[in-house]
């Protein structure tokens, strides 16, 4: 590896699901520069979020730690931003740092706690959820209204920034060759999906990318029998809950309700699409431009999303619950020094992870609060790194309970290779964003080789009795390991109480 400390740039987009990305297989879509980028590195298959909402992720993204530890569990529990981050850390360690775009984790203060982005030299971040038309940012400076689509004018900031950097920092007149970090963090593809002149109607039919109607997964018209209650109160489905602000136009008259949903699912997934297409220009632009700079190959390159989203899979929008295309985040990443070209990472790794290997990629002691671990070996020397691929899983928490907008239940759960185990116990437990309603506790078990599209729970069948307690024993002692509490209403695992504890 080169001596040289690797520039950053770490590109966030909110909501794209993988399977709306050309190297995850997609069919819906297509998405050149992002597709370039696991192309001249690697591309992770298993990584997920811990909490599938988009300010607990991007908290945990940041301070390499699960919601329960830094304290943003649902969307209206906003962050102490004085805590550590990878930022943080790599500013201490001499790198100029930069944040621009989406934050969504509180601005301002309350009770003393500050929320605005600390541990950037420069930050310009949008209002909450922010505009994709001529967006307002804040800043240090102030509150001001950039003109313009969102997409385009969070990477014209970033570069801004960073040839800014070009000139001599401390007048000494040696210039300044001090490494840098810039998070690109877009408000797109979140709803309300408002493409830019450019690509509005790119998927259309008629459309430059369209022709055809989009492909409707297989799962569309699932009835969610085999799920939960839980699962079948949620307010999500695209033929229910999505909005003529949503959809930019009325329903056309006279459809039976099956056309009516195959209608808004076209018209939720162009609006979505498009706005995707305008993110992966912009990959190509920040890409593009590093290499006319010369900093390609210096440079760790980035792409992920803070979750991922539900695509007409199973009849629904937006994400919340511990199922495949919620969970499941893109990351792809490039770093020629470093990361042969033409990777794929197959191991389960979490957005807690993050902010521990970018700093290792960088050379940066990692802070002992930061219970994220490296994967920068597996993919810098993917044939020394040693992994136990049968033990291999990951603890999840979704925390806010029956919120107005799709009342998900609270639910926790573990996931491995093959299995996904949920543990509803629908409780607020007083949170904000929570409602005070409680209901039933339930089980969800999933065999992800049988049944990868979750279609069948088979958490009651006898024949997976000793593999539910194997996987409530594992769930019970990873959650003691990130040092979370159960529901004071679950019992014991078995395995637990009768002290025959799973080997981990």
């Amino acid at each position: 590896m080169s001596a040289r400390r690797p520039n950053i740039v770490f590109m966030l987009s909110d909501d794209h699901a993988a399977h709306a990305i050309g190297t995850y297989g997609s069919v819906v879509n297509r998405t050149p520069h992002i597709d370039a980028v696991a192309a001249a590195g690697v591309r992770l298959d298993n990584l997920f979020a811990t909490n599938s909402l988009c300010a607990p992720s991007r908290a945990s993204i940041l301070t390499g730690t699960y919601s329960h530890v830094n304290g943003v569990t649902t969307l209206d529990t906003f962050i102490d931003a004085s805590q550590p981050t990878f930022v943080t850390a790599l500013r201490e360690a001499g790198y100029r740092t930069a944040f621009v775009g989406k934050w969504h984790m509180g601005q301002g203060s309350s009770d003393g706690v500050d929320h605005d982005p600390q541990g950037f030299d420069r930050w310009d971040a949008l209002i909450d959820q922010g505009e994709y038309h001529d967006p307002r940012f804040l800043s240090a400076d102030g509150l001001r209204v950039e003109p313009g689509y969102a997409t385009d004018l969070i990477t014209d900031l970033a570069i801004d920034w960073v040839e800014s950097l070009d000139g001599d920092g401390d007048g000494d007149g040696n210039g300044d060759d001090r490494p840098w970090c810039v998070l690109v963090w877009h408000k797109a593809p979140h709803r309300p999906w408002e493409p830019d002149a450019a690509h509005a109607g790119m998927y259309a039919e008629g459309g430059p990318a369209g022709g055809q109607p989009i492909p409707v997964p297989p799962t569309f018209t699932d009835d969610l029998a085999g799920r939960s209650d839980t699962a079948r109160r949620a307010a999500m489905r695209i033929a229910d809950h999505l909005t003529e602000e949503d959809l930019k136009a009325p329903v056309p008259p006279g459809l039976s309700a099956d056309e009516e949903a195959l209608w808004k699912y076209q018209r939720y997934m162009e609006d979505y699409l498009a706005c995707v297409a305008s993110v992966d220009d912009n990959v190509g632009r920040l890409t593009s431009w590093l290499a006319d700079r010369g900093e390609l190959d210096d440079t760790i390159v980035v792409y992920s999303s803070d979750q991922g989203f539900f695509l007409g899979d199973h009849g629904w929008f937006d994400k919340r619950f511990m199922y495949e295309e919620s969970i499941r985040m893109p990351f792809v990443l490039s770093y020629p020094r470093a990361v042969a070209a033409g990777q794929a990472l197959d191991r389960i790794v979490t957005n807690v992870d993050i902010a521990a290997t970018l700093l290792d990629a960088a050379g940066v002691d990692v802070p002992e609060r930061m219970q994220g671990r490296s994967f920068w070996r597996d993919l810098t020397d993917p044939a020394a790194a040693r992994r136990d691929r049968e033990r291999e899983g990951f603890y999840y928490r979704y925390w806010m309970h029956d919120d107005r907008s799709h009342q998900v239940g609270a639910h926790y759960g573990y996931r491995t290779h093959r299995y996904t185990l949920i543990f509803f116990y629908n409780d607020g437990l007083g949170l904000p964003g929570c409602s005070d309603r409680r209901f039933a506790q339930e089980w969800e078990l999933y065999d992800l080789e049988a049944d990868p599209e979750e279609l069948v729970n088979v958490a009651e069948d006898p024949a997976y009795a000793a593999v539910r307690d194997e996987l409530e024993a594992r769930m019970w002692l990873a959650q003691q390991q990130v040092g979370d509490d159960p529901h004071p209403d679950q019992p014991v695992p078995r395995l637990i109480a009768e002290g025959h504890p799973p080997t981990r």
